[in-house]
């Protein structure tokens, strides 16, 4: 099965990184006030960029490896994702 590590962008401007199976449905839950706790009081949320992956491993591992770059370096994965859309 495939999934997904998705970037969203809170309504304060913070990045949120996470994995799903379904995107948009992970995007609507967020906005909908049951995602994440994180994105619940900074709602609404709006895709950024996301990544395909083989499985749910190989999300997790990449989920790790995205939350820990600098700030500097999410914002900067997210606006090559925008560029090129």
């Amino acid at each position: 099965m495939a999934a997904f590590v998705y970037l969203v962008r809170c309504r304060d401007g913070s990045l949120y990184c996470g994995w799903t199976t379904d995107v948009e449905a992970r995007v609507a839950a967020h906005n909908a006030g049951t995602g994440a706790r994180y994105t619940r009081a900074r709602g609404p949320v709006e895709l950024a960029w996301s990544e395909a992956c083989a499985d749910r491993s190989a999300a997790l591992r990449r989920e790790a490896a995205i939350k820990r770059l600098s700030r500097k370096d999410k914002v900067a994965l997210a606006d090559q994702a925008m560029a090129t859309r």
